[in-house]
């Protein structure tokens, strides 16, 4: 088995609140994350595809294919937004940590990497230079 991996970049703002804590307890919880006038990341992400390279073009997955749906339905979607209101996917409620995020993100794209013959493996969406949140899907870790 073998793995290819793409990265892709965007920037997005959010806030980490919880609407019946007053603000000193969103605080202690959530620290700067919990700023009334949101807050902003350049985030990495970094999708992972695993398979067998075609016999022919040596490709576990073509990288401008695996690129054009990783744009089309997460970063075009995401790229300077507010996670909390401008994105209609994301459900409402859901905390928007990275953690969360990076589930829905697998759910948007899993089939269509599905139906170009790679498995999505992993997906990786790195916050800031210290924390990231990794998913290997519903299954965990192969």
């Amino acid at each position: 088995m073998l793995y290819l991996t793409r990265r892709e970049t965007f920037n997005a703002a959010h806030k980490l609140h919880v609407p019946d804590w007053s603000d000193e307890e969103n605080l202690r919880v959530f620290g700067k994350c919990s700023n009334r006038n949101w807050h902003g990341h350049n985030y990495q992400l970094y999708v992972t595809v695993a398979g067998e390279p075609d016999p022919i073009t040596g490709f576990v997955m073509d990288a401008k294919a695996l690129s054009v749906i990783v744009k089309r339905e997460i970063v075009d979607q995401v790229d300077h937004s507010n996670f909390n209101i401008d994105v209609k996917w994301m459900p409402k409620g859901l905390q928007p940590t990275t953690e969360n995020i990076v589930r829905i993100f697998w759910q948007r794209i899993e089939t269509q990497i599905n139906e170009q013959g790679a498995k999505l493996y992993s997906i990786r969406l790195q916050e800031t230079e210290n924390i990231y949140a990794e998913y290997y899907g519903p299954a965990g870790r192969p």
